[in-house]
């Protein structure tokens, strides 16, 4: 591994950055204020271009009202599966906007329906 490539661990925290941010409701111009570095940056730290240093990740956790903790979460998870937590795919805008739909669907029955549906056009799992 190059000490300047991201890694898979940097990967996982670049997008629990990314889901954090989402579910604060806080834009990348935003947090690039707070942590006063371009919207570009952030969207380098987002997508895993650029590794977040140790100081960088403390001042994003500040600036999300999260611990420090929360931006490594999932670490083990992947390492034990060898796949990315569920949790990860909160970063992917799509993903986000069908849970957030399914969280309105009431009706027990009909969120069974619905997540029968996707099982059912879904490819198999790993």
């Amino acid at each position: 591994m190059s000490a300047k490539r991201p890694d898979a661990i940097d990967r996982l925290v670049a997008h629990n950055i990314r889901i954090q941010r989402i579910t604060k409701g806080m834009s990348q111009t935003e947090l690039a204020t707070r942590l006063g570095v371009t919207f570009q940056q952030v969207q380098k730290y987002e997508k895993g271009v650029n590794r977040v240093g140790g100081g960088r990740l403390v001042h994003i956790a500040e600036a999300l009202g999260v611990s420090l903790a929360a931006l490594f979460e999932g670490i083990v998870e992947e390492r034990r599966l060898r796949r990315p937590p569920p949790l990860h795919l909160l970063a992917d805008a799509q993903a986000l906007r069908l849970a957030e739909a399914f969280a309105r669907i009431k009706d027990k029955a009909l969120r069974r329906m619905v997540a029968q549906m996707v099982d059912m056009i879904a490819p198999p799992g790993r």
